[in-house]
């Protein structure tokens, strides 16, 4: 059965008539406790180094965090990679840098969505330059439908089909972050015009 659209304020063209429930916050809650137990299974006896990537990523960290029966510590990682294209150009921008060293340290990068996989390849070159013991992935979401680059994702939430998505961290133009759930935007009218890919 087609889930109801949730109706949402039509703004000017271009803006979202609605949005489409793809990911009941049910189903991320459990699906969080399920990465957090296999994490911490994988990671038994170490420490963890979380390196957040922002801002799609911080509330997914957050409750993973949460789930993980290990030492841990957390740092946060901004880049930008569209400029004024709608999808990622691949040329990583690091906005917001890790506040310390990775040197010699067990890391797990945590992403929103994959989806390109370049920009994130990227990200992975960069902190694997700076000589972790290791490296690995996980994303609450993947899309795979828009794959430009091959990527390694050790963990992953859902898969997604390709569709915008918003909700759980997720945004449209910086709104929808708090939402507990994900939805899929239906444009209004248009396309989305600032589209992004990771």
């Amino acid at each position: 059965m087609k889930p109801a659209a949730v109706p949402s304020a039509t703004g000017p063209r271009g803006e979202p008539s609605e949005l489409v429930p793809l990911i009941a916050e049910k189903t991320i809650r459990e699906k969080v406790e399920e990465l957090g137990r296999r994490i911490s299974e994988d990671y038994r006896g170490t420490h963890l180094h979380l390196v957040s990537l922002l801002k799609g990523a911080w509330v997914f960290t957050a409750d993973l965090a949460r789930q993980l029966r290990l030492e841990t510590s957390i740092d946060f990682m901004e880049v930008s990679s569209y400029a004024a294209a709608d999808r990622s150009s691949g040329r990583v921008e690091i906005v917001q840098d890790l506040q310390a060293s990775v040197r010699g340290l067990h890391v797990l990068v945590v992403e929103d969505i994959c989806d390109t996989g370049l920009t994130l390849n990227r990200i992975c070159r960069e902190i694997r330059g700076r000589e972790p013991e290791s490296l690995k992935v996980v994303s609450l979401l993947n899309k795979p439908a828009c794959r430009v680059e091959s990527v390694g994702l050790d963990y992953v939430g859902f898969e997604i089909p390709d569709k915008f998505v918003v909700g759980y961290g997720l945004d449209y133009r910086q709104r929808y972050r708090n939402l507990p759930s994900i939805s899929a935007i239906a444009p209004h009218e248009t396309d989305l015009s600032d589209r992004k890919g990771t």
